[in-house]
């Protein structure tokens, strides 16, 4: 009984996988064709195509969000069972009432008929195949259609073919830049295999093919960038039907928004040659300097100390501006932040929003991790706090706090390190023999006498070790 149910769902998979083969919307990474679908007159848009996208509404304008309760009759989707769908089935024969499996009904294209409220109080999302013309239902799970539509929720399985085909009217062939690093590569050509392929963000790359891709992000964009490597991203264009939340497309999953992975070449490419080499770039702040970042959904200006890394994610122009607004990745912690720079000094200079030289590129970033690349997690932290730790070498003490006001040497090989701070303490660095930090902590300060020198007033005031020498080898009195 085992071994016939093993040889009747492998003849399944067999007959699933070599109807895949000739259904247009199944698009793969290798050997891809342009698929020539016809679209149902309902579902045909009568705009024209746009030669260059606006990014800002290119979604709103084209891919208007429909709930459950809005849907049309006419309107089509595609059945994409994932493995849970597999084990619950979705549809009912509308002749025989019972349970059809999702297996069968896999990449079957299902046109919305509307809903219908039963006699034993059910309600029935109505469907007609136009696979083989047969009707199907899905009963709710509880409640009134009104009900069950407005709490976002939809039929489970089905990827909205409605964005498939209007993305392909409005995207092949074209160029966009990618905004993340993750895709994916096909490597099943039969089945739904796929392997995770890391790229650079900002990479030209050319619309080739628009196939569907699952129910919660239906529209599967094959690029391919000009070394001639092909990689593709599931995305979600209207949401309709993706049985997702708003709130849960963040972190992760960000990428599976369209906005998420791509962007029109509008904006970046209108830079010239010399700034887009930045692009990908890892930098260092040399000053400590205010930055925006984006946090809880609002906007902030934080204060970034020096010798923090970045990588340049993006360049903007400002507009009726000499500044470009760069999109900053923290490398430690992967946060965003956004800083407005002109890449001439003389336009920092000579432009009225600031004449500070921070808006400086090359005075405020250096290129490469800088001097901090060779120092631990804790060091870096405590460089970029302008603090000193044991440890730290005479090197990562003047990128902590610069260069100390005196040193003393003592007479048992410990060096002392002296900086006067604006609340009267002075900040004693003991280093030893071989210019490593022992500790670090603060003295009350030196008391200004009229008539008292200041070397003087040092060497009255110093509490450190005994018999030993200020740097120039006067001896401590």
């Amino acid at each position: 009984m085992m071994k016939r149910m093993i040889l009747l769902a492998g003849l399944a998979l067999a007959v699933m996988t070599a109807g895949a083969q000739d259904n247009p919307y199944i698009v793969k990474t290798k050997n891809v064709k342009k698929p020539e679908v016809k679209v149902s007159a309902t579902e045909q848009n009568t705009e024209t195509k746009e030669d260059e996208p606006e990014a800002t509404d290119f979604l709103g304008k084209n891919f208007r969000y429909y709930s459950m309760c809005d849907w049309k009759t006419g309107m089509r989707f595609m059945v994409m069972p994932e493995k849970y769908d597999m084990l619950v089935n979705t549809f009912r024969d509308a002749n025989t009432n019972k349970e059809v499996s999702s297996t069968r009904l896999r990449h079957k294209i299902m046109v919305y008929q509307g809903h219908e409220d039963m006699s034993n109080g059910r309600v029935h999302v109505n469907f007609t195949c136009e696979d083989d013309n047969k009707k199907y239902y899905y009963e709710l799970p509880n409640g009134t259609f009104d009900d069950y539509c407005f709490g976002k929720l939809g039929v489970p399985t089905l990827a909205y073919l409605g964005d498939v085909d209007k993305a392909r009217e409005l995207l092949m062939d074209q160029e966009l830049l990618t905004r993340t690093e993750f895709f994916r590569e096909d490597t099943e050509y039969d089945g739904d295999g796929f392997r995770e392929v890391r790229f650079p963000k900002n990479r030209v790359v050319t619309v080739k093919a628009i196939g569907v891709g699952t129910r919660s992000f239906p529209v599967k964009i094959i690029v391919e960038d000009e070394e001639g490597n092909q990689f593709y991203q599931n995305v979600t264009m209207s949401k309709i039907n993706s049985g997702m939340r708003d709130d849960e497309f963040i972190v992760d999953n960000e990428k599976f928004l369209f906005q998420g992975s791509f962007e029109f070449t509008g904006a970046n490419m209108a830079v010239s040659k010399d700034i887009k080499s930045y692009l990908n770039q890892t930098v260092h702040t040399k000053v400590a300097t205010a930055m925006s970042s984006k946090g809880s959904g609002k906007v902030r200006d934080i204060k970034v100390p020096k010798y923090t890394g970045f990588i340049i994610d993006e360049i903007t122009p400002v507009k009726d501006s000499r500044y470009y607004t760069l999109t900053l990745r923290e490398t430690e912690t992967r946060r965003i932040y956004y800083k407005d720079v002109a890449f001439k000094e003389e336009d920092v200079e000579g432009d009225k929003m600031s004449t500070v030289r921070e808006y400086y590129f090359g005075y405020l970033f250096g290129m490469g991790d800088g001097a901090l690349r060779n120092t631990s997690l804790e060091t870096r932290t405590a460089i970029r706090e302008g603090r000193v730790i044991p440890g730290m070498t005479e090197d990562e003490v003047m990128m902590a706090v610069g260069e100390p006001f005196q040193k003393v040497r003592a007479s048992n090989g410990v060096t002392e390190w002296l900086y006067s701070r604006s609340n009267g303490v002075l900040l004693v660095v003991q280093m030893n023999s071989k210019g490593k930090v022992i500790k670090a902590g603060g003295r009350k300060g030196p008391k200004t006498n009229a008539g008292t020198t200041k070397s003087t007033e040092k060497r009255k005031n110093y509490d450190g070790p005994e018999g030993g020498t200020w740097d120039n080898g006067t001896p401590l009195e």
